[in-house]
């Protein structure tokens, strides 16, 4: 199994042309402000600090990169990867021309970063699927971009009900049988799936 055994915030950018140089496979988190993007991030890393995180929507205004060390003990192997926290969208404070700023930013990300091995798009299980998240997915659909999708919250919905909830959030967002991993940041939990997700794309 993948876990990471040390991760260090390398820096923030806007423009490809301070995006930091790198040679190794990079994943980005996406999704709705407040989602729980840089929780997510603290909770694979372990640090609880190493991701900024805010009770206000919209903190993340950057993108933020981060380097991982990771080790597979069961196959015997190690390296590294980098993570970027994208800025959150949809939230309603944010002008028009932040919005646009934001679009931009993500457009140029995607066009830009040739490393870029796969988006992990963060959706919040205790809401019905958002139009934005789908027009994410479409966009990532569109550019072949490898994905996969995490319902954070887990624990906000009783047990019985996340197979249900789960059924009817991936059918909103149009997944068409492409699994939905939920995962509490609060129970810590819900992160193997994940993790496999992520070492299949490090080969």
């Amino acid at each position: 199994m993948l876990r990471f055994v040390e991760s260090f915030f390398v820096k923030s950018a806007v423009e490809p042309k301070d995006y930091p140089a790198s040679a190794y496979p990079e994943f980005a988190v996406a999704g709705r402000s407040n989602v729980g993007k840089s929780t997510l991030i603290n909770l694979l890393t372990e640090r609880r600090k190493l991701a900024k995180t805010s009770s206000h929507p919209g903190k993340t205004r950057l993108l933020n990169f981060f380097l991982i060390r990771w080790k597979d003990d069961d196959a015997g192997k190690e390296g590294c990867l980098q993570l970027t926290d994208l800025p959150g969208y949809g939230f309603a404070e944010v002008s028009q021309a932040e919005q646009e700023k934001w679009r931009r930013m993500i457009h140029h990300y995607f066009s830009e970063r040739q490393q870029l091995r796969g988006i992990i798009v963060l959706v919040d299980i205790r809401h019905e699927a958002d139009p934005k998240d789908v027009q994410l997915l479409e966009l990532l659909r569109l550019r072949e971009i490898d994905h996969c999708v995490v319902a954070t919250k887990a624990d906000k919905i009783p047990k019985t009900k996340v197979a249900r909830t789960l059924d009817l959030l991936g059918k909103g967002l149009g997944l068409q049988g492409m699994p939905l991993f939920p995962v509490s940041a609060l129970k810590n939990t819900g992160l193997a799936p994940l993790y496999s997700w992520l070492g299949r794309h490090l080969n």
